[in-house]
């Protein structure tokens, strides 16, 4: 239910609304407004990457996820509600609440993937995993689709983007409190306490031993750098969907949010099945084929001259960004060692967010350099997954798994 939730946060702010919105009316359609984008996102990203890994280790050394859990959400919920002050030549406004939401989602995903080991069995995380990409595939869905009903009735009435897409942010914000609640109300901290001598020196000083005691865990280690590397592909698109939409295919503010709310069916759907044949196929073999997935998705994209094309490529990287974000997170599950859950999900934060920044800024710098060639940006993105499919073939999951599960692994604790 947390996955509903937040996640009409990334599919309204980050992919669909508010980006195009930012580039388009806040910064005037100016020629480094993609990279201005892309820039404030890094920021964001870059605070979490230093950030994560001590939140994951003082939440493992406190049983405290669910607590960390509640301040990340409040703290995102208000900034989302505050992006509606935000209007014409706001930039740095924009920017500041940009970076300061993006933090405390980014941040509570991370806290929130840590629960999914309490809650599923080895072979049954990636089915869970997929029930909760699919379920926050829906909410996006659910938030994007009351946006696109408002756009609608505001535009019938002449109004333009700097009228209703404040609104919509409201409506964000809104949606994400409400379905918020179960997870507070019904979700249970089942970890143990691991009492640390030294509280948060001491919790920065375990996730160092972390990385000291890497050759332990060489395969997730390996995972990770994989991540790090497709993880920068799929956060591209993420981030730049609605922008590339409507640059370099011409859509509407309207089209746009049709597109993506079509994506998210596609991506749930992606999501459910393949976390269905991952515990089956196997979970390298099913990484490997999405990948494979976004290369295609990619090559569609950059031949597309039409709408047609374009809705075909745009729902392929739906079904590919469901399947690989589910499969990704249920592997790094599957390798983590018990005591150091929480620990390891802030490392695969770290990977995500490290990612979210060369990925994107990547992108929006390839367009500032070649005044607006987004077709050209589109290809450096495609070399991302090129890159994770040559690291993922040196991952050997049951020899992982073997190590996350030996005992050994709490004498460094």
């Amino acid at each position: 239910m947390f996955d509903f939730a937040n996640s009409g946060y990334t599919t309204v702010v980050i992919t669909a609304v508010f980006n195009a919105y930012f580039v388009a009316v806040v910064a005037r359609g100016a020629e480094w407004a993609t990279f201005a984008w892309t820039a404030a996102l890094s920021v964001s990203y870059a605070l979490i990457v230093v950030s994560a890994p001590v939140v994951g280790a003082y939440a493992d050394a406190h049983a405290a996820k669910k607590k960390l859990l509640w301040v990340t959400t409040l703290g995102c919920i208000v900034a989302t509600a505050a992006l509606a002050l935000v209007g014409e030549a706001d930039i740095v406004s924009g920017i500041v609440l940009l970076v300061v939401s993006n933090f405390f989602f980014g941040t509570g995903e991370n806290l929130i993937a840590a629960f999914l080991p309490e809650l599923a069995r080895g072979r049954a995380l990636g089915k869970v995993s997929g029930w909760g990409w699919a379920l926050g595939y829906l909410g996006g869905l659910a938030t994007l689709g009351a946006c696109l009903a408002y756009v609608t009735w505001a535009q019938g009435r002449g109004e333009g983007a700097a009228q209703f897409v404040p609104v919509t942010m409201l409506i964000t914000a809104a949606i994400f409190l409400v379905a918020a609640i179960p997870t507070f109300v019904f979700l249970k901290e089942r970890a143990v306490p691991q009492p640390v001598a030294g509280g948060y020196a001491a919790a920065l000083k375990r996730t160092w031993d972390t990385f000291q005691h890497a050759r332990h865990y060489r395969d997730l280690m390996r995972f990770l750098l994989c991540i790090l590397f497709y993880q920068a592909g799929v956060q591209t698109v993420i981030s730049l969907a609605a922008i590339y939409a409507e640059q370099a295919m011409g859509f509407k503010t309207q089209q746009t949010i049709l597109l993506i709310l079509v994506v998210n069916v596609t991506a749930s759907a992606g999501a459910i099945a393949f976390g269905q044949v991952q515990d089956r196929l196997g979970h390298r073999r099913t990484i490997a084929l999405t990948l494979w997935g976004w290369l295609l998705t990619i090559a569609i994209a950059w031949l597309s001259t039409t709408a047609a094309i374009f809705w075909v490529a745009a729902n392929l990287a739906g079904l590919c960004m469901g399947a690989s974000q589910s499969a990704g997170r249920a592997l790094v599950g599957y390798l983590s060692p018990e005591a150091r859950r929480a620990e390891f999900f802030g490392l695969w934060g770290l990977a995500v967010k490290l990612s979210s920044i060369f990925g994107p800024i990547t992108y929006g710098a390839v367009t500032w350099i070649t005044h607006g060639d987004h077709r050209l940006a589109l290809i450096a993105t495609g070399a991302f997954f090129v890159a994770g499919l040559a690291v993922l073939a040196a991952v050997d999951v049951r020899r992982g798994r073997r190590a996350a599960r030996r005992p050994a692994r709490a004498s460094f604790a």
